[in-house]
């Protein structure tokens, strides 16, 4: 009969055995909850996180380059994207956090109101640089601004960034006055205030989702890793990065 402690330590060299690598990249916007899940995952799992950011429309672009991960988090849409492109297995998307929209101003400057419709867009115009980012939140705000119809008047003031550029460090190295992003990217960023979200009756939400790639060197302990995304503990963790779960 095997002994009780002979069990314990074939379970662990299997354990270890199993071990994997998961290679994640994922959007900027989701990096402060990430690395707390990624952290909770290694610890439970003994699987390692090998982590990589950047913005949304950069990641598609490497990922439709050819470069290989594990896990790829991203906006919503264009997870639905890479799946009919074949970079990402159909029905894995996972959805697991929301965030809406901020506005920030460097430190130092007036804190202009951006309560309502109205009031924001007061502020857009007075401002004397303006700047967003060239994701999801900077497609919807470069929208927003035909809407309100100040389009024209500010086309000479607007600057947009690469993506994976943190709008909130161009407002802090004075690039920009005033500054639009994801508010779980503005919310801890130093030399800069931030104001609040986007007015209610214009505020826009980005889905966060996470899907496998279709040439995922460990599939397995990457499915286990995107089940924790979606883990009841992990909806506080999302909380506090400024976000809602999905």
């Amino acid at each position: 009969m095997i002994s009780g402690l002979l069990v314990t330590t074939l379970i662990a060299s299997t354990s270890v055995a199993q071990t994997a690598e998961v290679k994640v990249i994922a959007a900027n916007a989701v990096k402060e909850s990430v690395l707390e899940v990624i952290a909770g995952f290694e610890r439970a799992s003994g699987h390692k996180v090998i982590a990589a950011w950047g913005g949304t429309e950069a990641i598609a672009k490497r990922v439709n380059g050819g470069e290989i991960f594990d896990v790829i988090i991203i906006a919503a849409p264009n997870i639905d994207k890479l799946a009919q492109d074949g970079k990402v297995v159909q029905g894995t998307r996972t959805d697991f956090a929301k965030s809406g929209i901020g506005v920030a101003v460097r430190t130092g400057l007036p804190r202009p109101d951006v309560s309502s419709s109205e009031a924001l867009k007061r502020a857009v115009l007075s401002a004397n640089s303006i700047a967003y980012s060239s994701g999801p939140s900077g497609f919807y705000i470069v929208d927003l601004f035909k809407r309100l119809g100040i389009s024209e008047q500010i086309k000479d003031k607007v600057k947009q960034p690469a993506s994976g550029v943190q709008v909130g460090e161009v407002i802090a190295r004075g690039e920009a006055d005033l500054g639009f992003q994801q508010i779980s990217e503005l919310m801890n960023v130093k030399g800069i205030d931030f104001l609040g979200p986007l007015p209610v009756e214009l505020q826009n939400i980005t889905v966060y989702s996470a899907g496998l790639h279709g040439a995922a060197p460990a599939p397995e302990a990457a499915r286990a890793f995107m089940k924790s995304l979606t883990a009841p503990e992990t909806a506080p963790i999302i909380r506090r990065a400024g976000m809602d779960p999905a």
